[in-house]
């Protein structure tokens, strides 16, 4: 089923509803939330999803899962033809209450194609349904990837670390984001893994990394986002991307042919 939104079949007494829509590069869906949790993925184009509370960048062939009633915009770098499955609240009752992205084993892949090629209104004892239930246990299974970025709760370190996703570079330091704060080295360290989960450097290096993906996606050379982040040539910011997420970056993006300077 392709092109329905979900609003229109929501109704549908069935625990997993699966819609298939193709987006062009740069489509924005603008904020909005669902009953439903729902689960994404997508063969190509990177998507980019924000919450009030953090940033989730899904590359091709990986997945995203929006819990029910989170209030999300999403914007699509290249070309998306996105899969969906929206769950009932209480279809798979152990999926986090936050934003992740997942892992898509190539079994899961296959049953998500063949969950779009089912009538909405499935019967649950017949193949379909066992299907469904498949994916449903499928979905405790998939490992989460490190491809969020998560902001913190206090209004000016929110808006400073805005502001440094808008312009990022590994150059920024400690020193001046504790000055600018009013706080000492010491409480800031402390306070700012107390908000995002993570030391400033570490989040520095993470946001660095998933703002460079859209830009590779959509053909910026590696040269260029590398010198943009500050690092010094681009083997550089590719160790520091290898190390991260386990291949260089446009092996990892699925975009092995592209140019890299």
């Amino acid at each position: 089923m392709r092109d329905v939104h979900i609003d229109t079949v929501d109704h549908i007494p069935r625990p997993i509803i699966a819609i298939g829509r193709d987006y062009p590069d740069g489509f924005i869906v603008p904020p909005h939330h669902h009953r439903r949790g729902q689960l994404i993925s997508g063969a190509s184009g990177v998507v980019v999803l924000a919450t009030p509370s953090g940033t989730w960048v899904m590359p091709p062939q990986r997945g995203m899962w929006i819990p029910p009633g989170t209030t999300h915009h999403v914007r699509m770098v290249g070309a998306v033809g996105m899969q969906s499955l929206y769950l009932e609240p209480d279809a798979v009752p152990s999926m986090p209450a936050h934003c992740q992205v997942v892992s898509i084993s190539p079994f899961m892949r296959s049953l998500l194609t063949e969950a779009l090629n089912l009538p909405l209104e499935y019967d649950l004892d017949s193949r379909s349904g066992a299907l469904m239930e498949l994916i449903r246990h499928e979905m405790q299974q998939m490992p989460v990837l490190p491809l969020s970025l998560h902001y913190p709760s206090h209004g000016a370190l929110a808006l400073r670390c805005r502001r440094f996703v808008e312009r990022p570079t590994i150059h920024e330091r400690i020193d001046d984001w504790s000055t600018a704060l009013g706080m000492s080295r010491r409480t800031f360290t402390r306070f700012f893994r107390r908000e995002t989960g993570l030391s400033f450097l570490a989040w520095r290096q993470q946001a660095c990394l998933l703002c460079a993906m859209p830009r590779l996606a959509a053909g910026d050379p590696v040269t260029t986002v590398a010198i943009d982040l500050g690092y010094e040539n681009p083997a550089a910011f590719t160790i520091m991307f290898k190390r991260a997420f386990g291949s260089p970056p446009l092996t990892y993006l699925g975009m092995r042919n592209s140019r890299t300077a």
